[in-house]
């Protein structure tokens, strides 16, 4: 069994890297089940590849804010033969927001992946929650070091307990040595040793005990507190060693200055053992009970020190049954009380001892890397008998619930509200037509889908936006603010076609025919300014609305001869730009790509015109070959977009441009009946949900809103109209593909008969 470990690692000092150096060696122990080829991908946090002076099982590294490394790491384990991966994961020690640069690591890998969770947070912020949640997508086993953690997994991550593994931290496999160099030392001998040791920050708390040294000095005037461990690295780059000097001066002003020692170095786990086997006590004051899991007092347990600690969350439970004592956060008179208490009792402290180091032996390496081998064993097996089976294309199970709850959240008696902080309609922004048209789309597919009732609430609010936004002659303005107050004289190009796009659809799939006729009145007064739209998005989003007009009215002469004109100077714009290897109706891909070929396929729809259908077909292979080339969809980015002979620009990505290309597959197999449009339809929707560059999903399952972007980041958390209406269009549209019985196909037949043979 060949393992990969994702991990920091020594000489990095890093309590996660001396935690996988352990786990590495002891799982190593046995030799008849790993093989001697295992390594390591190192998580380095420096640019500087040469910055540490790595073991030679480190085979990779992967510099912390470098994107790129992550998948070229996940590349390099999938061509290693490697059998199975385990990862450590403490936000921290990846790149990118709460770490998300490491999801696009373990979605490329090939490999079963076991993940060992360092942090699980009681009141996760909306990343954090995902980053947890998607981490479990891609393991095997989610390994933590608690019970606590279990609970917190299953309760507020939704991750299912078969999922979980409880694996305790590990700890050395040593004994107290008789000749003991610490004990003897002067710092230790003759004296009562009170120890801390570990990164030095604020939230560990020392102070608590400093405050408590008067009282025990004054019956225990020989005491000493050993402080043993550097400061934490991100400390000394903050505020330097502020945090130190603040201890000594406060043991000053206490007078207990000549009690309190700093040994500052960072030392072996066999020093460490030595030190916690000469102290009398090792002291845990951390200042609140957010601490799922504490290396430093997994070692003290089982070194059997007799162990004194604040109730945070791992210390209630590896210090019960009289394995230690617990006095109350920033309590410096109860912890003052204990320690008396113990050093007036010697029976008592001996007992704390031996129960914590009876406790201790199941916790020894070699006993931890045993349960580790079994249940990478286990990961194995499973991924070895995942059978390959015939499923559907889309799987229902795995969408959200439909729901309008961030639209009406949206939505007003004006219309829908352009822009939204996170979840929250920012009213300063006003609206658009832009949005209350890709609304009004919207709601007529939820009530052709549903027959919801919300959607059909909302529908004369969004028609009612586009009327009071016409102008006399036809036109449209764009802009409104919160105080119904038109922000413009005449609207763009782009949002004029948006709402001939809209009121088409209505036109022909109106619930009664007083919408009919109130959508038609407008579109036959827009009717004129047809032949004057020169952008190529216009004249797009136009077209399409025209293709639901004519569905409706299909012998309107003046339509279709309007149908026929804005086709032309689409097509003659992809003749003047198609060149070898860019087959493009532009020298720049930009936004909203995919309605161009769209519109060309709608047209063929209706007038059967073949130039219109070879343009379509072949723009979109082109689309396709730049955006769904990774496996997953990867839009045009509207940070420099794709400029033809460059690099396309891959962040920030949106969620229009999105949808756009979930209709255009959906329309290329009405058009074709092809089921791979069918798949990379639903692939694309997919990128709502995390298959993306990222892997995170840019849906919110708690205010049923989407992100406005996909950014290098990650997901930009303001949740406007434009960016949750493509969702739910895509959703629908998702749906509707769903009523197509395109299961029974010949290509699908033939698979099942394969399968059965």
């Amino acid at each position: 069994m060949k393992i990969a470990y994702i991990s920091t690692y020594p000489p990095r000092e890093c309590g996660i890297a001396t935690f996988n150096n352990n786990l590495l060696n002891a799982i190593g122990l046995d030799t008849s089940e790993v093989s001697k080829n295992s390594f390591v991908v190192a998580l380095a946090d420096s640019e500087d590849l040469t910055a540490y002076e790595y073991p030679p099982e480190v085979k990779y590294i992967i510099r912390q804010e470098n994107q790129k490394d992550y998948t070229r790491a996940a590349d390099y384990i999938n061509t290693s033969l490697t059998d199975v991966c385990i990862m450590e994961h403490e936000f921290g020690i990846y790149g990118g927001e709460k770490g998300v640069y490491v999801l696009p690591l373990i979605a490329r890998l090939q490999k079963p992946l076991i993940t060992i969770l360092h942090t699980i947070l009681k009141d996760p912020s909306y990343m954090q929650l995902t980053m947890i949640r998607e981490i479990a997508k891609y393991s095997s086993k989610i390994v933590v070091m608690s019970s606590r953690a279990v609970s917190f997994l299953i309760t507020i991550y939704g991750i299912s307990a078969n999922k979980i593994k409880l694996i305790e931290h590990g700890v050395p496999d040593l004994e107290s040595k008789k000749d003991n160099k610490i004990k003897n030392s002067p710092t230790f001998k003759n004296k009562k040793v009170l120890f801390t040791f570990g990164l030095l920050s604020r939230n560990k708390g020392l102070e608590t005990v400093i405050e408590a040294l008067p009282e025990i000095v004054e019956k225990n005037p020989d005491v000493m507190y050993v402080i043993l461990g550097t400061t934490h690295p991100g400390v000394i780059r903050s505020s330097g060693e502020e945090y130190r000097d603040s201890l000594k001066r406060l043991a000053k002003k206490l007078n207990v200055e000549n009690h309190l020692i700093f040994i500052n170095k960072f030392v072996s786990e066999e020093e460490l053992f030595d030190y916690l086997t000469a102290a009398d006590m090792y002291i845990t004051p951390y200042l609140n009970e957010a601490q799922i899991t504490s290396g430093t007092l997994s070692y003290a347990v089982g070194a059997g020190a007799a162990v004194i600690s604040t109730p945070y969350w791992h210390a209630q439970e590896l210090l019960a049954d009289q394995r230690g004592k617990l006095f109350d956060f920033k309590d410096a008179k109860g912890l003052a009380t204990i320690v008396n208490e113990l050093f007036a009792s010697k029976e008592q402290l001996q007992e704390l001892r031996k129960n914590a180091y009876n406790y201790g032996l199941n916790l020894r390496w070699p006993n931890i890397g045993k349960i580790y081998i079994q249940t990478l064993k286990e990961a194995i097996l499973q991924a070895n008998q995942i059978e390959e089976e015939i499923k559907p294309i889309i799987d229902p199970d795995m969408m959200p619930s439909f729901s309008m709850a961030h639209i009406k959240r949206l939505t007003d008696d004006t219309g829908i509200v352009q822009h939204a902080k996170y979840g929250i309609p920012n009213l300063k922004e006003g609206y658009c037509l832009d949005d209350n048209s890709r609304a009004l789309i919207m709601v007529i597919m939820a009530w052709q889908q549903n027959k919801s009732k919300t959607a059909l609430e909302l529908l004369p609010v969004y028609l009612s936006y586009i009327q009071y936004m016409q102008c006399d002659n036809g036109n449209f303005r764009n802009f409104l603010s919160f105080k119904r107050e038109y922000l413009d004289e005449v609207g763009s190009e782009d949002s004029f076609g948006r709402t001939i796009w809209a009121l088409g659809y209505l036109i022909n799939n109106a619930p009664n025919n007083s919408y009919k006729e109130f959508a038609t009145e407008l579109f036959v007064k827009s009717v004129p300014h047809f032949s004057k739209l020169e952008h190529l998005r216009g004249i797009a989003n136009t077209m399409i609305g025209l293709s639901s007009f004519l569905k409706a009215r299909p012998y309107d002469e003046q339509i279709i001869q309007e149908f026929n004109q804005l086709a032309v100077p689409l097509k003659a714009a992809y003749q003047a730009n198609k060149e070898a290897q860019w087959y493009w109706f532009e020298q720049k891909m930009t936004y909203d790509n995919a309605i161009l070929p769209l519109a060309l396929l709608c047209h063929y729809e209706t007038t059967q015109n073949q130039d219109s259908l070879a343009i379509g077909l072949e723009s979109m292979e082109f689309l396709s070959s730049k955006t769904l080339d990774k496996g997953y969809l990867n839009p045009v980015g509207n940070d420099g977009w794709l400029p033809n002979g460059e690099e396309m620009a891959l962040y920030d990505q949106q969620a229009i441009e999105t949808m756009a290309i979930v209709l255009l597959y959906f329309k290329a197999y009405e058009i074709t009946h092809d089921l791979k449009y069918i798949r990379q339809m639903y692939l694309s929707y997919q990128w709502f949900l995390g298959e993306n560059s990222l892997r995170l999903p840019l849906y919110d399952y708690e205010t049923k809103g989407c992100g406005d972007g996909l950014q290098t980041y990650g997901v930009n958390r303001n949740q406007g109209a434009e960016s949750t209406l493509a969702y739910w269009v895509s959703h629908l549209v998702v749906l509707k593909a769903l009523e197509f019985e395109y299961e029974y196909s010949p290509e699908t037949v033939i698979q099942k008969e394969e399968v059965s043979q």
